[in-house]
């Protein structure tokens, strides 16, 4: 087998190409209107490739979802590792979350998955793992918050159950753009409330507002594309 540079070989490769298609289709059409012929249109492949590697439609939304999180987890810890303090770790996950990137679509492709998942066994299994990896982080750095005496003695595995619900409530008001609870408001909530919970004195990094904005604006930008897109 072929091997790239990075040590992925072809078949990989082809992978993660069908995997990335299947993430800019399912943001631009929903998981209900997207079909296995409109993922391979996209990666430049055949609808019986897509098939041989993912089997079903469900398989493909969970893969595809996963692939997206590993990279949100990947840049996530990165960005961690150059923060010297919990508080600090921790506003930053809330950031990743609420606060709008140019090429952010995990809300929208998560929408879908909790949707499914309300009827499909096997992605419901896959939604009780990424939770879990979830709800695993935010412990981890509530514990290394604990251990520096930054916060207090909450219980982390509480803590974590409430901020990750919390976080997803806030999401679905984010990824349908709520004229009222919008990014920055969310953002601001959740810390409030680790800040109150956790027992330590916010000192904001981000500024909520000037990156709402731009995620925004990236928004509109991709919407327009995808409309220009579905036009032709």
């Amino acid at each position: 087998m072929r091997q790239r540079a990075d040590g992925l070989g072809t078949a990989d490769q082809r992978r993660e190409q069908m995997l990335q298609a299947a993430l800019e289709v399912i943001v631009e059409r929903g998981y209900m209107d997207t079909r296995i012929a409109d993922v391979a249109e996209r990666a430049g492949t055949s609808p019986a490739l897509v098939i041989y590697y993912f089997k079903t439609k469900d398989q493909l939304l969970t893969e595809a979802i996963r692939f997206a999180e590993d990279g949100w987890y990947e840049t996530g810890t990165s960005r961690m590792a150059g923060i010297d303090t919990a508080a600090g770790r921790l506003e930053e996950l809330v950031a990743m979350c609420c606060l709008p990137e140019a090429d952010d679509t995990s809300w929208l492709l998560w929408l879908d998955l909790w949707t499914q998942a309300a009827r499909h066994p096997a992605v419901a299994s896959v939604r009780q793992k990424f939770d879990e990896r979830w709800r695993d982080m935010i412990s981890s750095v509530v514990l290394d918050g604990q251990e520096t005496g930054e916060f207090g003695l909450v219980d982390p595995a509480d803590f974590a159950a409430v901020m990750s619900a919390l976080l997803d409530g806030f999401a679905i008001q984010i990824a349908l753009e709520d004229p009222v609870v919008d990014a920055g408001l969310a953002f601001e909530l959740s810390m409030n409330f680790a800040a109150k919970e956790l027992g330590f004195t916010w000192i904001p990094r981000h500024n909520a507002r000037r990156r709402e904005a731009a995620g925004q604006q990236a928004a509109s930008e991709r919407a327009a594309r995808y409309g220009a897109r579905a036009d032709r």
